[in-house]
């Protein structure tokens, strides 16, 4: 059992989640935080299933996470 971050935002049609420090590309979704948090811990079940626990980038352990705003030119 290993401990995961999990993002998860908030958009209008619903949410999307993905994991931080997990190799390879993990997206769930719902029409609540809890469907979308459900679907994204399935979606690392099946990739840890077909990709085994290499997965894991235990080099580079997410300790914290920050959310940040900045303008960009569009």
């Amino acid at each position: 059992m290993s401990q995961v971050k999990i993002i998860l935002e908030k958009h209008a049609d619903g949410f999307v989640g993905y994991p931080l420090g997990l190799k390879g590309v993990i997206i769930g979704q719902g029409d609540t935080y809890e469907e979308a948090l459900m679907d994204v811990k399935s979606a690392i079940a099946f990739h840890i299933e077909t990709f085994g626990s290499q997965i894991f980038n235990t080099d580079e352990l997410v300790t914290d996470v920050f959310v940040a705003e900045m303008d960009v030119a569009a």
